[in-house]
């Protein structure tokens, strides 16, 4: 099943390469967050995917039609998906956006996959079998690599979000300051700051601002299987999905 997601995932980020590559137009949500037709491709493609090969498993994806709980609390397995995770960033072309596909069971994200196709990079975890990064997916030129999130210096690293820094994620951060002394600060959009903890390029991630459950199902199965925690910010509880309500609680991801 995870090398058949992993060829999901890059063909997914091939079809958002053929719109990154041109002109394309930009509309909003209700919720005034960016949509391109990328979203859409990627979208449609990694749903009619997944659906061929596993039609009994049910799909929530952020670009998916809205699938009530009355219909989901059945659910004891779904994938997860955010078919471009970071469009803000990949309206500003910096290279910073992800395909996330992950999947749940019993509210525990056991398999994720997460592809950054500007950067041809796949990261991936399965549950009881470790993390990995592989370069050049797309070409399968490199064989993966497994992740573990330890190899780090003395001074504490925290991976931020390039565009949704929250006034509350700078208050944790200045008191993180005063316990752990100085902080190197590395800025990053997307899923890809679960995977700098992942691989040891950051102690933390503090994510005190909103996100969805498509944002973090995928990087929260690779960062827990590289070693992380990641965990409620005022509870220490982990996150659970399938809730009513989609939206994740703060966060931290943490070696």
């Amino acid at each position: 099943m995870l090398d058949k997601v992993k060829e999901i995932a890059v063909l997914a980020g091939k079809q958002i390469m053929t719109v990154y590559k041109k002109d394309f137009q930009i509309d909003y949500k209700d919720d005034e967050s960016p949509l391109t037709t990328a979203d859409h491709l990627s979208h449609e493609l990694i749903q009619n995917e997944l659906n061929k090969r596993w039609p009994h498993i049910p799909v929530l994806s952020e670009e998916g039609s809205a699938i009530p709980i009355q219909e989901r609390a059945s659910w004891e397995m779904f994938w997860l998906i955010d078919p471009l995770d970071g469009t803000k960033e990949f309206i500003k072309r910096n290279d910073e956006f992800t395909v996330n596909i992950a999947l749940i069971r019993n509210g525990k994200p056991v398999l994720g996959v997460i592809y950054a196709p500007a950067l041809d990079l796949l990261y991936f975890g399965k549950e009881k079998d470790g993390a990995y990064k592989q370069s050049a997916a797309s070409k399968c030129t490199s064989d993966p690599v497994r992740l573990y999130a330890d190899r780090l210096g003395s001074q504490k690293k925290v991976v931020v979000s390039r565009s949704h820094m929250s006034k509350d994620t700078r208050a944790y951060l200045k008191e993180l300051e005063k316990k752990e002394g100085d902080l190197q600060f590395i800025s990053i959009g997307s899923s890809l700051k679960f995977c700098l903890v992942a691989e040891g390029s950051a102690h933390y991630y503090p994510r005190l601002a909103p996100t969805m459950e498509w944002d973090t199902g995928a990087g929260q199965c690779i960062a827990e299987e590289a070693g992380c925690l990641v965990f409620q910010y005022q509870t220490s509880a982990p996150l659970i999905y399938n809730k009513e309500v989609l939206t994740n609680p703060w966060f931290i991801c943490s070696i």
